[in-house]
């Protein structure tokens, strides 16, 4: 088995991020909720994209690139935050987007990007997958221009991608143990599944006793199986890692309107966990995976400890 510390990495995030009880929330429920507040990585604005972004930004580097170039919604924390990353190491960065430019002009993580000098392209098509269709055509053309760009489709949902939350499993197994926590489950959004694919990594990697339970905020349910399945494979094969029988776990219902949109349950969601515990989750990802544990619970259907990523997004907080 491969160490993760062998593989190249680009410091970014201020690790470890907290853990800690929600004792108001979990009164309420009726079941013991912590939270690892990943909203707290320190790059921008914070949030879960900068984990993966240390392993792939340090790949960008190794193969001599200038150029970042990755695919998102003008609203996509992951795209905003890959430009901002790549600032940090002077690489100049391209994000490509669906669809048309707002009408209303730059705001949230659009206008954060362009602060952080990226260049913005839309692809005119309201199709999200013409936005990695779109990377690799600005790709092209960057190298035709004589330059060497790096390119990641959206979300950064590689198996390099997702050693950043193998390297989380284990931060959040240290934790775990100095508070002599014993969690059943560990709940997030699952949207692009790079993120659950990491835990999903790295519970067959540590190995971990809980269960990942993603909330998928973005696609299908079978189509999130199986991605996140592949991309924790890959993460497992570069660690070398037997991944014959990784558990995958997405709970359905709970989308609301559409992606990227906020739903009625996810705004209650949020309002509760802002009264009881001070903590904002943004509308589209991290409530809507609150408004599935909390309708779990309601169900009797939970069993604690249970962990909730906190996985940020405060841009969105203002947008949507």
């Amino acid at each position: 088995m491969a160490d993760l510390a062998s593989v190249a990495r680009v410091p970014l995030a201020t690790l470890p991020t907290p853990l800690h009880l929600a004792p108001r929330l979990s009164e309420r429920v009726g079941v013991e909720i912590w939270f690892k507040r990943d909203d707290l990585t320190g790059l921008g604005l914070g949030g879960n994209k900068v984990r993966g972004l240390e392993f792939l930004l340090a790949d960008a580097l190794a193969q001599g690139c200038d150029h970042l170039v990755t695919a998102g919604g003008p609203q996509s924390n992951w795209a905003m935050l890959a430009a901002l990353a790549a600032r940090t190491r002077g690489l100049d960065s391209t994000l490509v987007s669906f669809g048309d430019p707002p009408a209303g002009g730059a705001v949230g993580n659009h206008a954060l990007a362009e602060l952080a000098g990226a260049r913005l392209y839309f692809t005119g098509d309201e199709d999200r997958s013409s936005a990695d269709r779109g990377v690799d055509e600005v790709c092209r053309r960057l190298r035709d221009d004589g330059l060497k760009p790096y390119g990641v489709h959206r979300g950064g949902a590689t198996g390099l991608g997702a050693l950043g939350y193998v390297q989380a499993t284990a931060e959040l197994d240290a934790q775990l143990t100095a508070a002599s926590v014993h969690p059943r489950q560990l709940w997030l959004a699952t949207g692009s599944c790079g993120t659950q694919a990491g835990l999903v990594a790295g519970r067959a990697w540590l190995p971990a006793a809980y269960d990942v339970v993603g909330v998928t905020v973005s696609r299908p349910v079978a189509e999130c199986r199986d991605r996140v399945a592949r991309i924790a494979s890959d993460a497992c094969g570069l660690l070398g890692v037997v991944a014959d029988d990784l558990q995958v776990q997405v709970v359905d219902g709970f989308l609301g309107p559409a992606k990227g949109v906020r739903s009625p349950d996810g705004d209650a969601a949020a309002e509760l966990v802002a009264r009881s515990e001070g903590v904002f989750l943004d509308p589209v990802f991290a409530a809507k995976a609150m408004a599935g544990l909390l309708a779990a619970a309601a169900e009797d259907m939970l069993e604690g400890p249970v962990v909730f990523l906190v996985s940020g997004g405060a841009p969105t907080l203002f947008t949507v």
